[in-house]
């Protein structure tokens, strides 16, 4: 009786035919002692000693088949066409006429681990692999079809067979299998993160779930010990028809991991998984791969949106799971569920309505969610949430004067206003129960704001009745802004002014701190009087519009006008300081094709000139609603701005960005507020004659140049007498009348004699940072940032108590120094650098962490800059050094470092920096 016949397949056949292309030179008939495989191709061309022959293949059971196949051949095949029957029956049964005509005149055995080891080319087989037959099946059945099995050099090992079979049978190479990532210079990596990016695949899962049983038992197996606990889990779910969702229902499980699950839950976990429920161990791995990879994945998603629709295709899913089975609830501390993210930013503003406190340890946990590098709008809104907290938890602030108002609001309240307009705006995700959160918190900063608003507009009434341009009792005013702000950059090169029509504080912070980290130095006035250095605001001509305000600014006097009267003011400024001037608007600032700029700027700008150029974006958009809810404002929000910026640093020009004007933007009615119906409102926010009505005030005097030295100005900023629009301007708020003034450099040669740098941490309120000392906060800036001679004689004249804070600072410093050096010597970031090329040297990723430490663990990007360049390695980029750093301290994903504020900032989480790196051993049991 004959043995069981195998199974042959084309790869099979082909190797017999060149094992015996001797033979082949004198007859075409082949006999194989097997059964080809159903849907193995009858008909195909193979080289055989390096000549192409047909071949025919014909599987028969009988003497008769086998017979028949053989006269067919006979009849009409053509020169050297080759027939290979695989059947059954014995040699005795066919007799000697047909053997006769057949290769050594009898039927050929397959020899499975022969074939195998010719396919790969190798020299000979891994012992373990004559015993299993299935594997020497699955890899003739598997080769692939276009190049065949990688040959191999010496002994073919278990190991690299069963890696190739995974691949071809996975689908992950670059065959017919396709491949997860596309093209391949070389094999995949059998890792997690490949099987879990193949279980997304269309057709992955259901390859690994058709193959035969024997096959996918061992194939978990090997791959478990290959790829870890995670692997077999994730196949297991394959086989279920599950795997597609894998990686959805591993986000579902991590809730298993708290000790105190609900058993409902559990019990529900359970039944997602249906019949493949793993044990603990393996299903906390295959939760912790899932998780790895998406933060991976996450992190890729920053920069690319095929990697973001890869991520939310995963968690959409598994929101969708959770919802079906009743567990959103239950899931709402998950770190990646987007219906997760969205309950802990509810929770962190409704947090911080309690305190600050508790509103900043929520938004450490919101931090710490998988999806927050994907959120920043939404992470930023709560972080303003947070900020507007602490702000109103300080001492109730007070205007005492119109000049300490106008200080106040450029150093402390414009940031106030910052945040509100981002919670007036509402979660970016549209989160019901985080908006009304938000809106709770909303009113009462502006509530306070409002107080703020009426006590300015009765300061400014009883200034204005006496205050002018030589009489401005301690505060600067419009007219005096060129005197005393631009005119002491001339002796460092011609300036550049940039008037930004409506520019208000909260939107002066925002390019303030863009401009700095492309690299722009702010630099200010010394402080006098025991005052510490502050950015400059000046009082708005009266009403504050356009018309008054800009003509009053670019003239250097108290009058209106227009476009002429604006030029003819700004040269004559300028010729009675001996120095040409010329002003550009709207009309003269666009270059034609090709060019940004017009010649005429262009020119002008390559000159001595003092250059002038009004922008009106700002304006334009409010008053006609561009900028939708206006919520932000970025340098490439404002039409040209960038340009000239860019070309000002080409001509070494110092740059002074200021407005004519603010803004308040139309935030809807609330109660008792209506559109006024005023015949003689010229304006949307100033008006004359009739009576003073709630939220208004009437002023008078010399500097109000509407009517007649008269007029009416609502303080409120929900009343408005015209028609609606985004926004308005000429009340008596803080917001419209005070004007940011922004004096740029570029290099530090350019700072005028007896000004300081103002790097944004000394510019920044306390309270919009963390919650730590001021004075350390402001130190350690002042120890990286500093005026080339003049901010150390300015030093030298602070008083007793701002020497101490640097005392102090130091003290910090010092202290602290050492943490970086233990964390760049530990072996957690030894081990972290090996998976970073061209990592940065110890000491600077050292002094990286000592001066976030000293800065209370939060610093600007120009300020991280300045404080790596003391080691003598200067960082251009600092983004992608930030960046390269982070990947040596985030360990696992876990957010050590990273930006904040929408990427205004850099924050160093020190407690898990420690925890990390530097791991307190458990204390032992008794």
């Amino acid at each position: 009786m004959a043995p069981a016949a195998p199974r042959v397949g084309r790869r099979t056949v082909e190797a017999l035919l060149t094992a015996h292309q001797d033979s082949l030179r004198e007859r075409n008939l082949v006999l194989i002692h097997g059964r080809y495989l159903p849907g193995a191709p009858a008909r195909f061309t193979t080289a055989v000693d390096n000549e192409p022959r047909r071949v025919q293949v014909r599987d028969e059971s009988s003497v008769l088949g086998v017979t028949a196949a053989w006269h067919d051949h006979r009849d009409t095949a053509g020169p050297g066409d080759v027939l290979v029957v695989t059947t059954g029956v014995d040699d005795e049964q066919l007799g000697w006429d047909l053997r006769g005509q057949a290769i050594l005149r009898r039927t050929l055995t397959v020899e499975n681990a022969e074939i195998v080891t010719q396919r790969f080319g190798a020299t000979g087989l891994d012992v373990r692999m004559y015993g299993m037959e299935w594997l020497l099946e699955a890899l003739l059945e598997a080769e692939p079809s276009d190049a065949g099995w990688p040959r191999v050099a010496g002994l073919l090992t278990l190991d690299t067979a069963l890696r190739a079979l995974a691949v071809q049978r996975l689908g992950l190479g670059s065959g017919e299998g396709g491949s997860v990532n596309g093209s391949q210079a070389g094999p995949p990596t059998l890792d997690t993160d490949t099987l879990l990016a193949w279980s997304r695949t269309p057709a992955g899962p259901l390859r690994f779930a058709e193959l035969p049983l024997a096959e996918r038992t061992e194939l978990k197996k090997w791959l478990g010990d290959t790829a870890g606990l995670a692997a077999p889990v994730l196949l297991s779910l394959a086989e279920a028809g599950l795997g597609h969702d894998a990686m959805a229902l591993g986000v579902l499980a991590a809730v298993l991991r708290d000790p105190a699950v609900a058993p409902d839950t559990a019990l529900t976990i359970g039944g997602l998984f249906g019949q493949v429920m793993p044990r603990r161990a393996a299903l906390s791995a295959f939760t912790d791969a899932v998780e790895g990879t998406l933060t991976r994945w996450v992190a890729q998603a920053r920069t690319s949106s095929s990697a973001r629709r890869q991520v939310f295709a995963v968690l959409d899913r598994a929101d969708q799971l959770a919802e079906t089975a009743g567990l959103a609830e239950t899931l709402t501390g998950s770190r990646f569920l987007p219906t997760g993210f969205a309950a802990q930013l509810g929770r962190t503003v409704a947090e911080a309505r309690r305190s600050s406190t508790a509103g900043e340890t929520a938004l450490a946990d919101l931090a710490g969610h998988g999806l927050a590098a994907l959120y920043p709008d939404r992470v930023q809104v709560a972080e303003m949430a947070v900020r507007i907290a602490r702000w109103l938890e300080q001492p109730e602030p007070a205007v005492a004067t119109v000049a300490s108002g106008i200080r106040s609001q450029i150093t402390d309240w414009g940031w106030a206003d910052r945040a509100l307009t981002l919670l007036w705006a509402g979660d970016p995700g549209g989160d019901l129960a985080t908006g009304r959160e938000l809106q709770g918190l909303y009113e009462r900063g502006r509530a306070r704001r409002e107080v703020l608003d009426e006590q300015f507009a009765r300061h400014l009434a009883a200034w204005s009745a006496h205050a002018d341009a030589r009489r401005p009792n301690d505060a600067l005013v419009i007219e005096n802004v060129l005197e005393t702000a631009v005119r002491p950059l001339a002796g460092a090169g011609a300036p550049l002014v940039v008037v930004l029509d409506g520019m208000s504080c909260a939107v002066a912070i925002q390019f303030g701190e863009e401009a700095e980290r492309e690299g722009w130095r702010e630099v200010v006035p010394g402080p006098v009087d025991g005052q510490s250095a502050a950015r400059t605001a000046a009082v708005s001509m009266l009403p504050s519009v356009t018309r008054t305000s800009r003509a009053s600014l670019l003239a250097a006097e108290a009058v209106r006008g227009g476009q002429s009267v604006e030029a003819a003011g700004f040269s004559a400024f300028w010729k009675r300081h001996h120095k040409k001037a010329a002003l550009f608007h709207k009309a003269d600032i666009g270059g034609e094709t090709g060019h940004a700029l017009s010649h005429e700027l262009m020119g002008a700008l390559a000159s001595e000139t003092v250059v002038g150029v009004v922008l009106n974006t700002i304006d334009d958009a409010l008053d006609k609603g561009q900028q939708g809810r206006g919520t932000t404002w970025g340098l490439d929000d404002i039409t040209h701005l960038r340009d000239l910026l860019s070309a000002a640093r080409s001509y070494g020009r110092p740059v002074v960005l200021v407005a004519d004007h603010g803004h308040v933007l139309e935030r809807g009615g609330r109660s008792g507020s209506a559109e006024e119906e005023v015949a003689a409102a010229a304006s949307p926010r100033w008006r004359t004659g009739g009576p003073v009505r709630e939220g208004e005030i009437e002023i008078r005097g010399e500097r109000v140049l509407e009517g007649g030295g008269s007029i009416v100005v609502p303080w409120r900023e929900d009343i408005r007498y015209t028609a609606r629009k985004a926004g308005y301007h000429g009340g008596a708020s803080l917001a419209e009348v005070t004007i940011p003034v922004l004096t740029l450099v570029a290099v530090a040669e350019q700072t005028p004699k007896g000004w300081v740098g103002l790097p944004r941490e000394q510019s920044t309120p306390s309270w919009w940072s963390e919650s730590l000392p001021a004075d350390a906060h402001t130190g350690a800036a002042q120890s990286v940032f500093g005026s080339a001679g003049a901010a150390t004689q300015t030093a030298r004249r602070q008083d007793a108590t701002g020497t101490e804070a640097r005392k102090s600072s130091a003290t910090v410093l010092r202290a602290t120094a050492s943490l970086g050096s233990e964390v760049v010597a530990s072996e957690v970031y030894a081990a972290q650098k090996e998976y970073v090329r061209k990592a940065p040297e110890a000491k600077v990723v050292a002094t990286v962490i000592d001066a976030l430490v000293a800065a209370g663990g939060t610093m600007s990007p120009v300020a991280l800059a300045a404080a790596i360049s003391a080691t003598g390695r200067v960082r251009r980029n600092i983004e992608g050094f930030v960046a390269t750093v982070q990947r040596l301290l985030n360990v696992e994903g876990y957010p050590v470092l990273g930006f904040v504020d929408a990427g205004h900032a850099v924050k160093l989480d020190v407690p898990l920096l420690r925890e990390q790196f530097l791991p307190q051993p458990k204390p032992k049991k008794e």
